[in-house]
């Protein structure tokens, strides 16, 4: 089983070297077609689903946006009024998100590159990690909660790659991308074993199933952590 810094090392090594050209496209409004539409249009609905589990108004709040890629969900956290933490573990990335942002948001979105809890600081009252926790084993994504929750005041909102037939058979064979743009390997998680998961690690906290998200290749479940202090 792969460790979870040798993962780390794989994600940042397509993300910042093999495929930046290929996710600056898929985060833009640039033409797209056939799997990165699916794909783009998922993100796009994923995203939207997370940001409604937070307040409309997030003045006054302070922010993770933790695998923030090219930092679109980051822009609109700040646009909300959040004080935003804006980290990945791919500079290439993190450098095309601080060129995007809008001038007026300069003061709001503080971008980091680097792991996705180890290069920040302080406390939060949301962490939001849209589809960069999908890399990971269970035993992994508990860790990455249990890190996380000393510093948490709210919700920490992640995804995971849902164990469905469809998308195991997508994994097995290594489709979801077209052979020269694959990302690293995606590990299906089901709820109750992440659940279980936390458990062995003795991380306290609720875990909850909010939705699945499905666009033709694309399939992403959204989950909701609260530690015991929030």
């Amino acid at each position: 089983m792969a460790t979870y810094a040798t993962t780390r090392d794989r994600v940042e090594h397509y993300f910042d070297r093999t495929a930046t050209k290929v996710w600056e496209q898929l985060t833009s409004d640039a033409p797209v077609s056939g799997v990165r539409a699916t794909v783009r249009a998922g993100r796009d609905r994923m995203r939207a689903l997370m940001l409604a589990q937070l307040p409309e108004d997030l003045r006054g709040a302070r922010v993770l946006d933790a695998g923030c890629g090219t930092g679109t969900m980051a822009v609109e956290l700040a646009q909300r009024g959040a004080d935003v933490v804006a980290v990945d573990i791919s500079p290439a990335l993190v450098g095309i998100g601080e060129q995007r942002m809008p001038a007026n948001l300069a003061g709001n979105i503080t971008w980091i590159a680097g792991d996705m809890l180890d290069s920040t600081t302080g406390v939060f009252d949301y962490i939001l990690a849209m589809d960069s926790m999908i890399y990971y084993n269970a035993p992994d994504i508990a860790g990455l909660l249990g890190k996380a929750s000393p510093r948490l005041e709210g919700k920490f909102i992640f995804t995971i790659a849902p164990r469905t037939p469809a998308l195991m058979a997508m994994w097995r064979v290594g489709k979801m991308f077209p052979r020269a743009d694959r990302s690293p390997v995606m590990v299906p998680q089901t709820v109750s074993g992440v659940a279980d998961a936390l458990r062995t690690s003795g991380v306290k906290g609720r875990l909850k199933e909010i939705e699945r998200v499905k666009s033709g290749f694309y399939i992403s479940t959204a989950l909701s952590f609260e530690g015991p202090n929030t």
